[in-house]
């Protein structure tokens, strides 16, 4: 417990929150105080990152902030205090006050019921901050007490297995939380039939599509846990019917992400949380594309599993430039060629040259070079990204290229010794006798 009070708020490799299950966020406010003057072991949390969800509220340092991450469960809260209006209520910070239920020792409940209730208060110090559309959604979010109804399903369906647990957006290892309906095969014939009612119910038209979006999106999670539980191993049948655990996690990628963030919930906070969710988000392409992928696939990838919530070119390059502020394992790079890419800050580009000088001196190499088609088949990514790792490694002299009508052909630079900055000078005589073997070899 955060100074034995409220509870700690987990937080992903690049301090996004993460959220429970069915949890969604709803709003964001920058520059808000959390004060307590009933408990004397309430923590000490001033101008951090406010964030409202259906089921709790957040408070997350920024830089300036003092403080740990916490939260208040909504169902602790017994009451909200309208806001009243006055001449000095014009000239200071708004305010937002409620009541919570707390036990005789000081903790937050868990629930409204029981304990003794101290008043809150929310101080909103940032500006331009739109308190009433705040108000509205705190309103609603605590009657609609979500909670009540989205946690039952999903903890039936976690059975124990690996020991370690996933739900809502992220998991507690920061990667983005992948669901979908696509993928969902039979396992059981009751699974079946029940998959296969919903999917049937759901094409009917748009509206049963959306009634049925959080079923689906429960039942992939139920899928999602045996697959990583791993604890019984699948017969042969069941591989032939199923296919490989790999396999399955690729074909659930196709609902996306369950709380993307947008300008209506973040607000002034839109960049730099979307800069944050981008970040946990590319973890795993990356990881599947050998550490380095094509800003247009990432922005294509992203926009897929955002829905319907989709977003510009211009907010994808502003979300990434932003890394540079924030320390996650991601980083924006351009190549010499203008091509941008997004790389995990651990990828090495020697792994690469060293994987491309072996292809570039295999025999038939050296006689008729490779292409970029070459370099992709080894390297195992697309054909573009692989001619710039080629432009690359000539850049650093390892290979020289030649222009022909069929295009680019790249081959292993015999001439190591020769001062790229005066091609006309060697620094070793040697590299005179090399040269000689090397033309005597090609007639």
């Amino acid at each position: 417990m955060t100074g034995n009070c409220l509870e700690v708020v987990e937080l992903t490799s690049s301090g996004r929150p993460v959220l429970l299950s069915s949890e969604i966020e709803c709003s964001l406010l920058s520059a808000v105080d959390l004060e307590c003057e009933d408990l004397l072991n309430f923590p000490n949390l001033k101008s951090g990152i406010l964030t409202l969800t259906t089921h709790r509220l957040l408070w997350l340092p920024d830089s300036s902030s003092q403080g740990a991450p916490s939260a208040i469960p909504l169902a602790s809260i017994t009451h909200i205090f309208s806001a009243k209006k006055s001449i000095k209520s014009m000239f200071a910070s708004p305010r937002v006050r409620f009541q919570l239920s707390v036990s005789p020792d000081g903790r937050v409940l868990s629930s409204g019921l029981g304990g003794r209730s101290v008043v809150v208060t929310l101080v909103v110090r940032g500006k331009g901050a739109d308190l009433d559309v705040f108000l509205t959604k705190f309103w609603d979010n605590w009657r609609g007490r979500a909670w009540e109804t989205g946690n039952v399903e999903v903890t039936s369906g976690s059975e124990s297995g690996s020991g370690s647990t996933s739900s809502g957006l992220y998991t507690k290892e920061g990667t983005v939380r992948m669901v979908g309906v696509s993928g969902i095969l039979r396992k059981e014939q009751e699974m079946w039939e029940t998959t296969d009612k919903s999917l049937q119910d759901a094409f009917q038209d748009l509206n049963a599509l959306m009634s049925k979006a959080k079923e689906m999106v429960m039942l992939a999670e139920k899928m999602r846990q045996k697959l990583l539980s791993g604890s019984t191993k699948p017969t042969a049948a069941e591989d032939e019917e199923l296919g490989s655990k790999q396999e399955m996690q690729d074909w659930m990628l196709s609902v996306g992400i369950i709380s993307p963030v947008t300008k209506e919930s973040a607000g002034a906070l839109y960049h730099q949380q979307l800069s944050r969710q981008l970040a946990d988000f590319v973890r795993l392409p990356l990881e599947r594309a050998g550490g380095m992928m094509n800003l247009i696939d990432i922005y294509c990838l992203f926009n897929r599993a955002r829905g319907t919530e989709l977003i510009s070119p211009e907010d994808l390059l502003q979300a990434c430039f932003l890394w540079e502020k924030f320390d996650v394992p991601v980083m924006l790079r351009k190549f010499d060629s203008g091509v941008m890419v997004i790389q995990n800050k651990s990828h090495s580009d020697e792994e690469i040259f060293a994987r491309i000088k072996t292809l570039a001196t295999m025999p038939d190499a050296l006689r008729t070079g490779i292409s970029a088609s070459d370099a992709a088949i080894t390297l195992g990514i697309a054909p573009g990204m692989a001619k710039e790792h080629l432009l690359t490694a000539e850049s650093k002299g390892l290979l020289c290229r030649d222009i022909s009508p069929d295009g680019f052909r790249f081959y292993v630079n015999l001439f190591p010794e020769i001062d790229p900055n005066n091609v006309y000078l060697v620094k070793d005589y040697g590299v005179y006798d090399t040269w000689i073997r090397v033309a005597s070899a090609f007639g």
